[in-house]
């Protein structure tokens, strides 16, 4: 259970973008996520090392081209405090880290593409290795996602799939500061392996429902409305399948680190996270506990 009090504060969102139609699908959810919380926006463009440096001229169209870019970047900001850089010539992750240290950064927000290929799923290489590395919460607006949510500006209703582990306690504070901001309906998941039959099975049930309503704390269920659910089955199909049901317009995952990998704790492995990332109907929200 969360401490009474407990809240989260997005003071400096990081917004990452390549110019591509996924990066532009993510920016109205680092807008809206910084008038709610009245966070700062850095907008960061890393211009990777992929032209010679013995090209001059293409060096020189490709800054031109980048900056430009970031100044339709900018106007989309106006409303909201914020600053753009790029950074020139450097390996991606190095930059990224560097901004999250120096901007003392609280959110990473990215958009993403996705695909299946031979039943492994993949995420766009721009936004995986920021998965498997970054030390903050990281928004992810994947190329399932609705684009009427965005326009609405507001999360109003929130999934968040718990197994109760470690990573799931350090994601719940964001799942119901999210949901008390946003007025928003708040919904628990927890996913087991197959109904219970037996006695003890039916009262294993009846702690995990008890363990979800204590997610919430007291002080902020009367702004987040949670409600309990318990599914069974494989974990990102029920996932998947209770966002489309519930019309869900934010998932929240805790998800652990293991050697440099974006794993998901005990029964929400790796393969689930990117499966819910890639064909979520909504932004992912995945937070390293």
């Amino acid at each position: 259970m969360l401490k009474e009090g407990t809240r989260v504060q997005l003071r400096n969102i990081l917004y990452l973008t390549d110019f591509s139609e996924p990066s532009r699908a993510a920016l109205p959810f680092a807008a809206a996520l910084a008038r709610t919380y009245g966070a700062t926006i850095h907008a960061l463009h890393v211009l990777t090392p992929a032209i010679p440096a013995t090209c001059p001229d293409a060096v020189q169209a490709d800054e031109e081209l980048a900056s430009a870019e970031m100044a339709k970047v900018e106007s989309q900001l106006a409303d909201v405090v914020h600053d753009t850089g790029m950074t020139k010539w450097v390996p991606l992750w190095p930059a990224v880290e560097q901004a999250i240290m120096y901007q003392h950064i609280d959110l990473i927000v990215i958009g993403t593409h996705g695909r299946t290929h031979a039943q492994k799923l993949l995420l766009g290489s721009f936004a995986e290795e920021i998965f498997r590395r970054a030390s903050v919460p990281v928004l992810t607006i994947g190329p399932g996602v609705q684009k009427e949510i965005a326009n609405r500006g507001i999360f109003r209703d929130v999934l968040f799939a718990t197994d109760f582990s470690k990573p799931c306690q350090a994601a719940a504070p964001y799942a119901v500061s999210l949901a008390e901001e946003n007025h928003s309906r708040l919904m628990l998941l927890y996913v087991a392996a197959e109904p219970a039959t037996s006695e003890q099975g039916k009262i294993g049930i009846s702690d995990v429902m008890h363990g979800l309503h204590d997610v919430v704390p007291t002080e902020a269920r009367a702004r987040c409305h949670p409600v309990a659910i318990v599914k069974y089955g494989k974990p990102a199909d029920r996932i998947l399948e209770v966002a489309v049901e519930r019309q869900a317009d934010l998932i929240v995952l805790g998800v652990r680190n293991a050697a440099g990998h974006l794993e998901a704790a005990t029964h929400l492995d790796r393969a689930t996270a990117h499966k819910v990332v890639v064909q979520a109907p909504c932004p992912v929200l995945t937070v390293r506990g």
